[in-house]
């Protein structure tokens, strides 16, 4: 019913050599032991005894975990071969055979992990004198591990084992195993913002672990002597701010995409679209860059930040399975698996992905709304026949709050609370420990293999349900799009067609004690909204109510009349939506927060765009983003 991405990527990171630190997705390993860490001394007195034995600054040891698993603690090892807060790596050739690299029979495996990076873990085992079954599932053994290693980092480079942490930067950037220098520099960065910022995070046990900020922290300047990283510059020709890792390894463009001449011939780039790849970098790189790939991304990032530009931003990227969306966006696929991108998403991926969105936002006028900054799962089918099927990441789990505030465009600023019915709310759920939603995640949601069996899973979601009524036991919005002959929607973490997500704006049909009423994909749904704590009244949008006696249609594209083609061109058809309470019914409203734009059509023969004379505004429908011809409706400033 939800259709995972047609991919199938064999996860090759390490087959590649492309492992780095701070790698996400936990893998199981059934082979491993799983033992529970134990609590007892708590994990801020594990992290003080672990530095201080070794000698190591707590912040920086703190902060350095914190990059590379968040100081959450996962049995198994992650798509990296790493275990543990400190994502100590032991890859073996029978990750590559069991896992999703799909390796066995190759006689190439000894050679294919034959690499330093592939085994601190069995270093940190030496130089601790622990067992690396130990390290592999003690949490305090594991902090050990990490603390050795930065402080034979620190021996090897010569440098001082001072309480400063600016003295550790050559170690923090060697712990990360990049070769990199600009990527090297990036690690070491996220690492000393959070020892500027501090950090916390609260337990299973109720217990909050605290990284204390420390304002004047910073990472020493230029590069550490001894440390032997490369200096690659960015491609002269990848479209990437200054500050990020990027090289352009443009791929064959056949069915992946179209050539084309944006925005100089006239089409307007003027939306960002993120993906999740549901796999490893070098799997998605290779899947991507396939001759005969029917699915294209104008860049990928790795979980370290380090990204690779593929179809230059002029052309069309083939991504989001909706032409005209294709046709006015740039798409940015992230390495890792939508669910359970909440644990895994490293600070390098926010960081890095907001440095790049920013930069392509400038440079084409791209608004910083939630209209024009996308997930996959905001953009809607072109068809009736399609709607059910589009993708569904980023999902619940990506912060689009802290990605917006990281943007400068922050949706979740404001005082919180909710109008009268007719007003207009953006969506601000908070995202972190107490305000979980529980999903139920399947085996084909998650393809990273560490979910066995349909489990009904707590974590931190950028969403709120929508319901059928104002009660907590209320069936769950009904589309019965996706769920033809349901009697209601679901809380699978795939059913994205019963929730609203962070920064998505709503007209406000009425109130009822704890709950919200809104207009949402043609029909009334209500959020649990207590106080209006999960809302911010909105202004400076538009309302959208049909302009005649009857519902107002809504398209999946915009393009031209059949008319407005010139000879020698077959238009494309344009025709509303018709599936169940797919329009704007008398009595509705929905919300655009941008002027409406010229219907258009291109074609690769001859390079021709064709414009037509109808506008139409991109509106907030339901889960997704829709078109509505401005001709048929009404737009009047929010109240």
């Amino acid at each position: 019913m939800h259709e995972r991405k047609s991919k199938r990527w064999l996860t090759q990171a390490v087959a590649a050599g492309a492992v780095a630190a701070g790698t996400l997705a936990f893998l199981p390993a059934p082979a491993q032991a799983q033992g529970a860490p134990p609590h007892d001394g708590g994990l801020q007195a594990d992290f003080a005894a672990a530095a201080a034995s070794y000698g190591v600054p707590t912040s920086v040891l703190m902060a350095v975990t914190h990059e590379e698993s968040g100081w959450r603690w996962h049995k198994g090892y992650s798509e990296s071969g790493g275990y543990g807060l400190a994502d100590l790596t032991d890859v073996t050739a029978d990750m590559l055979v069991d896992g999703d690299a799909g390796a066995g029979g190759r006689a190439d495996l000894a050679a294919m992990v034959d690499k330093p990076e592939l085994h601190t873990l069995r270093k940190a085992a030496k130089l601790t004198g622990l067992p690396a079954a130990r390290l592999r599932t003690d949490r305090r053994a594991n902090l050990d591990g990490a603390a050795a290693l930065l402080a034979s980092y620190q021996k090897s480079l010569k440098a001082e084992a001072s309480k400063d942490p600016a003295d550790w930067t050559g170690a923090v950037a060697e712990y990360s195993g990049l070769k990199d220098e600009k990527a090297a520099r990036g690690y070491v960065d996220n690492v000393f913002r959070t020892i500027r910022s501090g950090a916390s995070l609260r337990q299973a046990d109720g217990n909050t672990v605290r990284l204390a900020a420390d304002p004047s922290a910073r990472p020493a300047a230029g590069r550490p002597a001894g440390l032997k990283l490369r200096t690659t510059a960015a491609a002269p020709d990848a479209e990437c701010p200054a500050s990020l890792s990027c090289a352009f390894d443009p791929v064959p463009i056949a069915a992946n995409g179209q050539v084309s001449d944006r925005p100089a011939n006239g089409i307007a780039i003027d939306r960002i679209v993120l993906h999740t790849a549901e796999g490893s970098f070098a799997s998605a790189k290779q899947s991507l860059s396939a001759p005969g790939a029917v699915s294209g991304a104008n860049y990928l990032m790795d979980t370290d930040g380090t990204t690779t530009q593929l179809i230059a931003n002029k052309d069309l990227a083939f991504a989001v399975g909706n032409y005209h969306y294709n046709l006015h966006s740039v798409s940015i696929e992230q390495a890792g698996f939508t669910a359970r991108g909440a644990d895994w998403y490293t600070d390098a991926v926010y960081q890095r992905t907001a440095e790049l969105v920013k930069y392509l936002a400038e440079r084409y006028d791209v608004p910083l709304d939630r209209q024009h900054v996308l997930g996959h799962d905001n953009v809607p089918g072109s068809l009736d026949s399609n709607l059910a099927a589009q993708h569904w990441d980023k999902g619940t789990a990506w912060d689009w709050n802290r990605f917006m505030r990281l943007l400068g465009a922050p949706t979740d600023a404001g005082t919180r609370g909710v109008g009268k019915a007719g007003s207009v709310v953006t969506i601000a759920p908070q995202f972190g420990t107490g305000a979980e939603q529980t999903y139920t995640v399947c085996p084909a949601d998650d393809p990273s293999g560490a979910t066995p069996a349909c489990a009904k899973v707590p974590q931190p979601s950028n969403s709120l349900f929508v319901r059928t009524a104002p009660a907590a036991d209320a069936p769950l919005f009904l589309d019965p799009v996706v769920h033809p002959g349901d009697q209601a929607g679901t809380d699978a973490i795939s059913d994205w067609s019963d929730r609203v997500q962070a920064g998505q704006q709503f007209v406000v049909a009425g109130r009822e004690g704890d709950w919200t009423a809104i207009w949402y994909g043609g029909q009334k749904g209500w959020i649990h909204n207590p106080g209006g704590r999960n809302t911010i009244p909105a202004k400076g949008v538009k309302v959208i109510k049909t302009r005649g006696t009857t519902a107002a249609p809504v398209y999946g594209q915009a393009y031209p009349e059949a008319s407005e083609y010139p000879a020698g061109l077959s238009p494309s058809t344009q025709k509303p939506l018709t599936a169940a309470h797919y329009g704007i019914p008398v009595g509705q409203a929905y919300v655009a927060d941008q002027p409406p734009t010229p219907a258009d059509d291109y074609f690769t023969s001859g390079g021709e765009v064709v414009t037509g004379s109808r506008t139409y505004y991109q509106v907030q429908f339901n889960h997704r983003t829709i078109y509505v011809n401005s001709a048929d409706v009404t737009a009047t400033p929010a109240c």
